[in-house]
């Protein structure tokens, strides 16, 4: 008979704990009440009042501590067990042990608001509530309440005391806080409901805390009782608002604070948790909630103190609590309820309702098929990419541009800027300075007053100050320092510069400033953690726009919903392989491939980057920059980039210049340089030059007339030491003879024509140099670095290295025994580059695969890069064109393209509008639209000799790019 009159009742508090409010019946509903039912008839009474207890255990506490846990579960039949500070395999053993030893499964429950580690050692921590309430797309939310519940479900936990619905309205909350959405109802609204929906598809019980709402307190309810003044009508508009949101979406709990609520509650300094005026009447009746009621923590002062042992825990349940969180006495409280029971002050239907509530839970958590947590790969599985992938879109969506004077950022115009970094707080900044530098140099500036930093930052134009403070916990302090808020103003007003502020800080951090006034730029990044500082420097430097809003009001000046949408400038930006759709274990190949190619001396060092859909995903450098060096090559050593030059440098001019009208693909060597028009390369034109189907000779070997019959540089052509006439440097204490120039030129114009169309040529590009520095009256290095290096913030790319970097810098290419007859380190390789001062159409320029990578994505951008139009897509589009592959000519205008047959200059998996091109000594860089990919190998396989053809022989730089393809996720 009980069944029948319990059974609607039931059905109607399992479809509210499934998050239905029009369900059918369905099987599982019915399984559930079966199985609720048949648990709840076996137990006897004192095991039913022992399903209302959760009791507290910390993994890393002694055995005794854990022991008397199991002798609850075992003796008092304890309905489940929270789990306090540990690592995550101790608790995994722990929870096995007690479910093994309890006749009815335990509900195991977390506090997991930010992730396992929260309370857990070597598990994950999301971005903190208060950065997810910056973000205005919810959906990231949602996903990020699924990984947190996933990791909780893979732990064996079915409850976490989660999503935290307090609306923060007060900035001197010293407990709730970060642990906030924010200030704004419906926004605590929204991200609320969208984390309990995340966490409830992974299969783990939401739980909306703490109500009736504890976000407008100055009060620590673990120490006293906070009160809660406002009137009933500002309660159901702010606090009780999202709690009233999320309920009617389908909450499965709610936990119950302890506050002092006098709107509702008028007994003076009466905890709400004990209040049937709040609980029962409206909690459960007035807003209708069905599911499972918690207390918070019964050991809390702000209750505990309140009555007796046990006393507390009887009043909770009376006031319509369900299940009573860490008791301070279980068999003391059970005993309580035991008595109220048999002198009928509780009913068997009052009992019934929660017990049975409790186990509907545990049905939906999957308990009535409990299996144990599985240890095998535990620490592996809550430790996956997927968390990185995950917060780095999360803080993404967060970071909040909050004042953005003259449009400062993103930075443009990089070739007007002097840029200086100074650091405030007391936690590492090192991250935001090392991503700031990825774009532009930045110079860290550290003083100790305000004197010293007026005369250090009296250099600069644009002073960026990261604040940084501890991101171990969201309680952390976050404010300035007296002396910081002082330098702060002062160093804003420097009439030099601009500021842009970077907070990695909780927003009330702005509350302390005085004013804004001088201060041009803000961006909010909320936390200190190592990807918060990567991605703030993305914003600011436009590798990613800017969306977040702040979810609290910071300022007089920047009240809550304060934020400016700022577009990406398409600089490249870094990340992992996972987010742009590749995977890291694949990738892994790389490396050994790599590595074989530095066990079998192909080369003594390389540089590989991998970049997908603008963003960086791979950039490592191996070996060392000789065999006998001490020190290891790394991303900023600089390399020889042979006739990478070709793309990198001559051909961007010559697109530019044909887009001005400056020259014509039909254009003949002969319109270029008159002299040539009694020759045979008069009629080559630029198209078929570009095309390698000009018949010009492969190349010239002008050195070897400037050497002595016994093969040493001649006093003819050069001297020891610059002197008037031979400032062409070509090596140490080598100069050559500025007449030698005409030297060269004349012999390329005596050049005969070959048979074969076809052939690879580096001499049409000593004609494009000439024509280039004719044209506009600069050198060649002059032209590019003001049109394209400088403005893209290549900080490693150059002609002659030697000039703008130390020789310890750059990685030796060769030890030329046969012209220079001495290590080549700073000086261009090639020798016909080498006799034009370092700066040939074909060779000469040196760099980094970052800074490689760069240029491969202007291109692959249609010739746009960071706010800049360099080339129009038409002209992108134009060079990159096959104009004779009917002829079986593969190449394009410069560039290189796959091969038409078998065989070629690429893996074979590139795509056919896919464009790059390789380097004698060693270098090759490919991009392709398709795939959105840029790839960059650099090596000196020519150190120490040239002779050394192992890489080419061995395929190495494309079966690297067939791993990078087959990296490629689906």
């Amino acid at each position: 008979m009980r069944r029948n009159l319990y059974f609607p009742l039931f059905l109607f508090f399992c479809l509210c704990l499934n998050g239905q409010n029009n369900p059918l019946v369905t099987k599982d509903s019915i399984a559930q009440m079966n199985w609720v039912e048949n648990q709840y008839g076996q137990m006897s009474l004192e095991e039913r009042i022992g399903q209302l207890f959760m009791v507290s255990i910390a993994s890393n506490q002694d055995k005794a501590s854990t022991d008397k846990i199991t002798k609850l579960v075992k003796e008092e039949g304890i309905g489940g067990v929270i789990f306090l500070p540990g690592s995550p395999v101790k608790q995994a053993m722990l929870t096995n042990t007690y479910q093994s030893q309890s006749k009815t499964p335990l509900m195991i429950g977390l506090d997991a608001e930010w992730g396992l580690a929260m309370r857990l050692d070597s598990t994950y921590a999301f971005p903190w509530n208060m950065t997810l309430g910056a973000i205005q797309d919810n959906d990231i939310v949602e996903k990020v309440g699924y990984q947190i519940g996933k990791h909780a479900k893979r732990l064996g936990v079915h409850i976490n005391f989660a999503p935290d619905l307090d609306v923060n309205n007060n900035p001197q909350n010293p407990i709730i806080g970060n642990r906030s959405f924010g200030e704004d109802p419906l926004n605590v609204a929204q991200k609320g409901m969208a984390f309990a929906k995340g966490m409830e598809q992974a299969g783990v019980l939401s739980c909306g805390k703490h109500f009736p709402g504890h976000g407008d307190t100055a009060t620590d309810s673990h120490k006293s009782l906070p009160i809660i003044a406002s009137d009933r009508k500002q309660l159901d508009s702010i606090e009780l608002y999202p709690f009233s949101r999320a309920i009617d979406s389908g909450l499965s709990s709610v936990m119950i604070a302890h506050l002092a609520v006098p709107s509702v509650e008028q007994r003076e300094g009466f905890p709400s948790s004990l209040s049937k005026n709040i609980v029962l009447d409206l909690l459960q009746k007035e807003m209708g909630f069905k599911g499972l009621v918690f207390t918070d923590a019964l050991n809390m002062k702000a209750v505990s103190e309140f009555a007796p042992d046990g006393e507390v825990e009887l009043q909770a349940f009376l006031a319509g609590n369900d299940m009573l969180l860490m008791p301070v006495n279980v068999m003391a409280a059970k005993q309580k309820i035991v008595e109220a029971y048999r002198a009928g002050t509780i009913t068997e239907e009052r009992l019934s309702h929660s017990v049975k509530k409790i186990l509907m839970a545990k049905y939906k958590a999957g308990l009535s098929n409990y299996k144990p947590v599985v240890l095998e790969n535990l620490y592996e599985d809550l430790n996956d990419i997927e968390n990185d992938v995950l917060y780095e879109e999360a803080i993404e969506g967060a970071i909040t541009v909050v004042k953005n004077n003259f449009s400062l950022m993103p930075i443009k115009k990089l070739e007007n800027k002097k840029i200086a970094y100074v650091h405030f707080g007391d936690a590492e900044g090192e991250p935001f300075l090392d991503a700031l530098n990825q774009y532009f140099k930045v110079t860290a500036i550290n003083a100790k007053d305000l004197a010293g930093y007026r005369k250090e930052l009296a250099d600069y134009n644009l002073v960026i100050i990261g604040f940084h403070k501890s991101n171990q916990n969201p309680w952390k302090g976050y404010k300035f320092s007296k002396n910081e808020l002082f330098w702060l103003q002062e160093i804003s007003r420097l009439r030099t510069s601009n500021t842009i502020l970077t907070v990695f800080a909780r927003p009330y951090a702005l509350l302390d400033v005085l004013n804004f006034d001088a201060i041009d730029g803000v961006v909010m990044a909320y936390q200190n953690s190592k990807i918060a500082q990567e991605k703030a420097a993305e914003v600011i430097f436009g590798a990613i726009g800017a969306n977040g809003k702040l979810p609290v009001s910071a300022h007089p000046e920047f009240p809550v919903n304060t934020g400016q949408k700022m577009e990406s400038l398409k600089r490249l930006g870094y990340s992992i392989p996972e987010r742009v759709g590749l995977s890291s274990t694949r990738l892994a190949e790389v490396d050994s491939l790599v590595h074989s190619g530095l066990d079998s001396l192909m080369f003594p060092g390389a540089q590989v980057l991998v970049a997908r859909k603008g963003k960086v995903v791979y950039n490592k450098s191996f070996g060392k920059p000789t065999y006998d060096s001490t020190q290891q090559v790394d991303v900023n050593s600089i390399y020889d980039l042979a006739s990478l030059t070709k793309i990198l440098s001559t051909l961007p001019l010559i697109m530019k210049m044909e887009e001005e009208g400056k020259i014509a693909l039909n254009n003949t060597f002969q319109e270029m340089i008159p002299e040539y028009g009694d020759t045979e390369l008069k009629d080559v034109t630029v198209l078929k030059a570009l095309s390698h189907y000009g018949r010009l000779p492969a190349w010239i070997a002008f050195y070897l007339d400037t050497l002595t019959k016994d093969r040493q540089p001649s006093e003819e052509f050069y001297r020891e030491s610059p002197a008037e006439g031979f400032s062409y440097q070509v090596a140490d204490h080598l100069y050559l003879s500025n007449a030698y120039k005409d030297s060269i030129y004349n012999r390329i114009g005596r050049q005969s024509l070959k048979s074969n169309r076809y052939r690879y040529s580096d001499v049409g590009y000593y004609v494009f140099k000439k024509y280039i520095e004719e044209t506009y009256g600069k050198s060649l290095d002059e032209l590019i670095d003001e049109f394209l290096f400088t403005p893209m913030g290549l900080q490693h790319t150059a002609f002659n290295p030697l000039h703008k970097f130390s020789k310890e810098d750059i990685v030796p290419s060769e030890e030329d025994n046969y012209f220079r007859y001495q290590t080549l380190q700073g000086y261009v390789h090639d020798m016909g580059a080498a006799m034009q001062g370092g700066v040939g159409g074909h060779a000469g320029l040196f760099s980094t695969a970052s800074d490689v990578a760069k240029i491969m994505q202007m291109y692959l951008q249609g010739g746009y890069y960071g706010g800049v139009r360099f080339l129009n897509d038409r002209t992108v589009k134009k060079f990159n064109t096959c104009y004779f592959c009917n002829k079986n000519v593969r190449r394009g205008v410069g560039f290189d393209k796959p091969q038409l047959e078998e065989k070629g200059p690429t893996c074979g998996c590139v795509s056919h509008k896919s464009f790059g091109h390789s380097g004698f000594t060693g270098t090759y860089t490919w991009a392709d639209p398709d795939a959105e990919l840029v790839y960059v190998f650099l090596s000196n396989r020519t150190y120490p000799s040239a002779t050394n053809t192992l890489l080419i022989k061995s395929g190495l730089r494309t079966r690297i790019q067939q791993a990078i393809y087959d990296s490629i996720i689906n």
